[in-house]
């Protein structure tokens, strides 16, 4: 059984608060580690992306959703621990 996430590990999304509750691999069969936003059919929605444009996005949606700046750097400080993000 493969592991649940709590959070997205590409944007650090709730897992919870995933419309479609989480992303989908190439069978078509549900993705626990990554959410519908960042991983669709087996592949990254923005494949390029890089780990600075994915912080500067969910602090964007973050701001749009009424979070304050100072939370939204804080939600993303550690997004380099995230799955995606590690070397």
């Amino acid at each position: 059984m493969d592991k649940k996430y709590k959070n997205c590990q590409s944007c650090g999304m709730p897992m919870k608060q995933d419309p479609d509750g989480g992303g989908t691999n190439s069978d078509g069969s549900r993705n626990l580690k990554f959410c519908s936003f960042c991983f669709k059919d087996g592949a990254w929605v923005n494949p390029g992306m890089t780990l600075s444009e994915m912080k500067a996005l969910v602090k964007e949606k973050l701001r749009e959703m009424g979070f304050p700046g100072f939370m939204a750097g804080f939600f993303t400080m550690n997004m380099q621990k995230l799955e995606r993000w590690k070397n």
